[in-house]
């Protein structure tokens, strides 16, 4: 479902700036950076959903895709810098393709909109560059400055902050493994950047006239492997990790592997291989100059990554990386594992909301309750809560009320329902009802698990139950809107405050 742009102010104090990209780890960052400065900002993904998330004030929200160009017009209407912070790793092996054909999109569009400047954010990349991520990465650079908009373009390698893939990784590997048994590119050196010191020299740049059209390399003060960076960081968090290199671990390989003990998305994670199987210098002398600012070491950043999680405010849905949906526990994974289900009914969001909000206690979970019962045993089995059931209120809910094993730590009315998981596992879970006012009508109930698993026991927890949760979810929903469904036909004008508990089964 298309949103509209939220309304722009009327008169700026100084010219708008577009993040494009704003629902990415380093555009989220940027956002926040440049609202602290005082500029007017546009925040622009793909889907204004996971925006609306970040609660941000002051900051206009417009759903648009540069691989659908006839949102970008109004995304780009009246801006002044836009950054450019989008790729398509995790669209799997034709990212590249999708990369170029994006990025061709949006030089055109902000040629029409009359744009002053494109700043992109690329990677560093090596002489003997083969990866698909880095040729991409730099394509696309080549392709905003074949448009006549000037492209002032930062090379990064490694950011150090929350969300980042290549730290993510490190962060699940040195949380997960003990001992780890690595391939030789772990061996690669880089330039690790701050998050922050990342982010100043973005937003320095787009306010210097001599950097448009300019390509400057960004990077720390140090020169370390990737093996390097896991020590260091295991001696910040008190982990001692042992690492034994073999050479037979192609990239390819790493991937997959990297797949089984880490959350790190899989297509992410193979296209980021790619690249750290070569050294990548920043030669960042010409940036340094023209943004002269204190850079951070590498153990600086992750202490700063790691204190600025610690600050995460509490959100009122799930917000990918929140600390609050990992338990406050930074050795839980910073991206989840994800399941759900949707349905569709003419019922109204009000009847939806009725049932909804009326789970668990006596009514219990609509569908296949027998295997809820399953779960809930074995959970009483190893001392959790498992058959702890009721709730406050058999028909409201508030913010804090316990409902059987689950917390709410989310109430949106007729629109949000966000609920913690409260059994002994390997990680943590929330479970996410949506309900969504269609345009013909109907409504759209969804529900969504997701899960930050707590080492390789919370991947394999999540590999052996996800199965399932796919199955009941689909059925759940489908459940709960035949039910509210019929709370609409009994008594169209006033329905009962509750539905009647179900059958057992």
């Amino acid at each position: 479902m298309t949103h509209p742009p939220t309304p722009a102010p009327q008169a700026p104090a100084a010219p708008l700036t577009l993040v494009f990209g704003a629902s990415g780890y380093v555009g989220a960052q940027l956002v926040a950076a440049l609202r602290a400065t005082g500029v007017p900002v546009r925040a622009a993904a793909r889907n204004r959903k996971v925006l609306e998330a970040r609660e941000w004030q002051d900051v206009e929200l417009v759903e648009a895709d540069a691989l659908a160009p006839a949102s970008l017009a109004p995304a780009l209407a009246g801006v002044d810098v836009a950054y450019y912070l989008v790729h398509s790793m995790a669209a799997g092996k034709d990212f590249g393709r999708l990369d170029l054909e994006a990025a061709a999109n949006f030089a055109r569009a902000a040629a029409a909109a009359g744009l002053r400047r494109i700043v992109y954010l690329g990677g560093l990349v090596p002489r003997d560059a083969d990866s698909e991520h880095l040729v991409s990465r730099k394509a696309t650079g080549d392709q905003l400055r074949a448009g006549p908009v000037p492209v002032t373009e930062i090379r990064a390698g490694i950011i150090v902050g929350p969300g980042s893939a290549a730290y993510e990784v490190m962060r699940d590997l040195v949380y997960h493994l003990p001992a780890m048994v690595t391939p030789k590119w772990v061996q690669s050196r880089s330039s690790p950047i701050a998050l922050s010191n990342l982010l100043q020299y973005l937003i320095a740049v787009a306010a210097r006239p001599e950097a448009a059209g300019r390509i400057y390399d960004a990077g720390g003060p140090e020169y370390l492997s990737y093996e390097a960076m896991m020590r260091e960081f295991g001696a910040v968090v008190g982990r001692s990790p042992r690492i034994l290199r073999v050479p037979v671990l192609s990239p390819r390989l790493s991937s997959y592997w990297l797949g089984l003990v880490t959350a790190v998305p899989a297509n992410i994670a193979r296209a980021l291989i790619g690249g750290l199987k070569h050294d990548i210098p920043a030669d960042d002398a010409a940036l340094r100059q023209l943004v002269p600012q204190p850079l951070l070491t590498f153990r600086e950043a992750v202490l700063a990554a790691l204190a600025a999680e610690k600050a995460n405010t509490v959100t009122a849905r799930w917000t990918e990386g929140a600390m609050m949906y990992r338990a406050y526990r930074p050795d839980y994974a910073f991206y989840a594992k994800k399941a759900g289900g949707a349905a569709e009914t003419a019922a109204s969001p009000a009847a939806v909301w009725r049932v909804v909000t009326s789970l668990g206690g006596r009514n219990r979970y609509f569908f296949m309750n027998w295997i809820w019962t399953l779960r809930e045993l074995a959970d009483w089995l190893v001392g959790g809560p498992g058959l702890t059931r009721g709730r406050r209120d058999a028909v409201d809910l508030r913010l804090g009320d316990t409902v059987d094993y689950w917390t709410v730590v989310g109430l949106e009315r007729n629109r949000r329902l966000t609920l913690n998981f409260g059994m002994k596992a390997p990680g943590a879970g929330i479970l996410e009802f949506e309900i969504e006012p269609l345009a013909d009508g109907r409504t759209r109930l969804t529900e969504t698990a997701y899960w930050h698993p707590q080492g390789v026991w919370g991947l394999v927890y999540w590999a052996v139950l996800v199965p399932f949760h796919l199955f009941i979810f689909k059925g759940m929903t489908r459940a709960m809107v035949r039910r509210a469904e019929a709370l609409s036909k009994a008594s169209p004008r006033s329905s009962p405050p509750a539905p009647p508990a179900p059958p057992s089964s």
